[in-house]
């Protein structure tokens, strides 16, 4: 078992009710000033320096930037990430996928490439975050665009970097893991590359996972991330399995990957 731990920044809780809320919410101000002053900086960051980059070096320095950044955003927002296995230092790996944290999580762990849906561009702070780290935007809805995304994928696996699918297609609750679609892991059948899979899960000491942490249904970005502030500690446990090379066509594939996943939660 491997484990690493991210600190929480925190401020001491007192015994009386009124001071608790007090601190409490310093910390949620601290955790929203932080957040927003030092993702300004990073995106400038990134911006200067991938200009003196050469190109076929900029993915690779846009997701150490985002390696960086999101060990950073661990420590500010209290969220101590334990591992299990080794996560891959390559070739593709499918996730189960339960809110916007996932990214900062695995992202926190190593340095790779994220495959998001279309919808995740117009969303404040991630959108321009997953911009910068050179994401691979996926319009699920348009068969061409998921053609293109599949070459994409083929050559962001080329670079040797990791790249993380979720393959669900949308978030849940945490209660079960959705069927897996398909149409994206035609990359892992036609490069014949080492497929991994990883496995995340959430816990708190007080309140829902189901409903604070884990982002779906109709909820709103803006209020779901500020209610996360006032959280003093969020536990997130990734489990990895060693990654191997598939048989199959993409369907067997994305059905024998989904028991993988829901087998490292049990």
């Amino acid at each position: 078992m491997n484990a690493s731990c991210a600190p929480v920044a925190g401020v001491g809780v007192a015994g009386r009710p009124g001071t608790t809320i007090l601190a409490t919410t310093l910390l949620a101000v601290w955790r929203t000033f932080a957040v927003a002053f030092f993702s300004a900086c990073a995106l400038a960051e990134i911006m200067a320096v991938i200009l003196f980059v050469r190109r076929e070096r900029r993915l690779a320095a846009r997701t150490e930037w985002l390696h960086r950044w999101c060990r950073f955003a661990c420590r500010v927002l209290g969220i101590r990430v334990t591992t299990h296995g080794a996560m891959p230092r390559s070739g593709l790996l499918v996730s189960n996928h339960l809110s916007y944290l996932d990214i900062i999580v695995l992202s926190s762990i190593r340095p790779c490439i994220f495959v998001a849906k279309r919808d995740v561009v117009g969303w404040p702070l991630f959108g321009w975050l997953a911009h910068a780290a050179g994401a691979i935007f996926v319009d699920r809805q348009r068969p061409l665009a998921t053609a293109f995304a599949v070459t994409r994928i083929h050559v962001a696996i080329a670079t040797g970097l990791p790249v993380v699918l979720f393959p669900e297609g949308t978030s849940s609750d945490g209660s079960t893991v959705l069927p897996f679609k398909s149409s994206l892991l035609e990359s892992a059948v036609q490069l014949g590359c080492p497929v991994g899979t990883a496995a995340i899960a959430y816990s708190l000491d007080q309140g829902s996972v189901a409903d604070e942490v884990c982002y779906w249904r109709d909820m709103t970005l803006v209020p779901h991330l500020l209610n996360l502030f006032f959280k003093r500690e969020i536990r997130s446990k990734c489990s990895f399995s060693i990654p191997k090379l598939r048989v199959g066509n993409r369907k067997e594939l994305a059905r024998a990957l989904r028991d993988e996943v829901v087998s490292l939660r049990s």
